[in-house]
């Protein structure tokens, strides 16, 4: 019995010895197929199989991959996503990949020729009596003002404005909320920018306590319906939300610090942020929850690139009204009147700045 069991045991091992010897017509497919059986893993002798070399063909072929990979930014790194840290953001909020850096001169050339077509638009908005309004709200540091700043840059102030209130006064915390925003609404022809606006309830006023729980609740339901009542009316509303990134806007804040000229940037409540950080951004969810309609969405816009932001706005911003190039035919220029006789007074009668530079 012993000796039979011997006799079947070395039978069984003669059987299955041919898997590193016989011949195979190629190595690679045999160890797959042990490996997706998911049973055993390849033998010593079927590592052993030597590689079959490139052809020039298939070398080839595979630096055309190595350079593709390059190009889309995946290089040594996971192809599902970036490393471990860029996977996981992309998992909470759909970030768009890394670009490169924009340099000085595309980003003032495409910020030139948008600012062009402001004109156009400004031109139009005139022409047509439309009344627009453009809310811009986020994070601090999240580069609201600096993209206001490039849309006023070339535009007419009697045509587009900026409206940034102040902590309301101790009358107008007895008003309706809205009333101190009706007075700055645009009459025809006319763009009103809100740096911050009515949603400083469902943010700073909800996190830091400045409303009760009441009032909050009241503007999340009367928010929408507010809004309603301003495109009935016939107002264009448009609504932008900055999302900045906690290591950018340290970044930036650090940088306020620094320069004496952006210091004023920086106000308490700003640095309190920084420790409330995951409340402002439940508060943002909630307000989210509420007020992002089909009549009045928003728009959220990836700002840890403050170039790219505002070109990304600027040009958003010129899709969401359609305008014609109202452009006027060239311009010539009058000659000057003749003095005719007239003797201006001394220039010693008058007080001159004097010239230190």
């Amino acid at each position: 019995m012993i000796m039979g069991k011997k006799k079947k045991e070395r039978k069984m091992e003669t059987d299955s010895a041919p898997i590193g010897n016989a011949e195979q017509p190629d190595g690679h497919e045999q160890t797959a197929e042990i490996t997706e059986s998911g049973k055993d893993q390849p033998t010593a002798e079927v590592a052993k199989v030597e590689e079959k070399p490139l052809s020039k063909k298939e070398l080839k072929a595979l630096k055309k991959e190595e350079k593709k990979a390059k190009k889309s930014g995946k290089h040594g790194k996971d192809a599902a996503g970036g490393d471990a840290k860029e996977h996981a953001a992309s998992s909470t909020s759909p970030a768009p990949a890394k670009k490169k850096k924009l340099s000085t001169e595309e980003y003032e050339k495409e910020l030139a020729r948008l600012q062009i077509e402001l004109v156009k638009l400004q031109e139009w908005v005139k022409y047509k009596g439309l009344k627009v309004v453009v809310v811009f709200e986020g994070r601090d540091a999240a580069g609201k003002g600096g993209t206001i700043k490039r849309i006023m840059e070339t535009l007419n102030p009697r045509i587009c404005r900026v409206v940034a209130l102040g902590t309301p006064t101790e009358r107008e915390k007895t008003q309706w909320y809205y009333q101190r925003y009706v007075p700055h609404l645009p009459a025809a022809g006319e763009i009103v920018l809100f740096d911050r606006s009515w949603y400083n309830r469902a943010g700073v006023e909800r996190v830091m306590g400045f409303c009760n729980e009441e009032e909050y609740q009241e503007f999340l339901r009367s928010c929408p319906e507010f809004e309603k009542m301003l495109i009935r009316s016939g107002i264009i509303l448009i609504k932008y939300w900055f999302s900045v990134s906690d290591e950018e806007q340290e970044r930036r804040f650090q940088a306020r610090i620094k320069d004496p000229t952006k210091r004023w940037k920086l106000s308490p409540m700003d640095l309190q942020s920084r420790s409330k950080w995951v409340e402002y951004s439940r508060a943002k969810d909630a307000m989210f929850a509420y007020t992002d309609t089909k009549q009045s969405p928003w728009n959220v816009v990836h700002s840890d690139d403050k170039k790219r932001a505002r070109l990304n706005v600027i040009c958003h911003l010129l899709k969401q009204i359609p305008y014609e190039d109202l452009t006027p035919d060239p311009i010539v220029l009058p000659p000057r009147q003749a003095d005719k006789g007239y003797i201006r007074p001394p220039i010693t009668d008058q007080t001159f700045v004097p010239e230190l530079y």
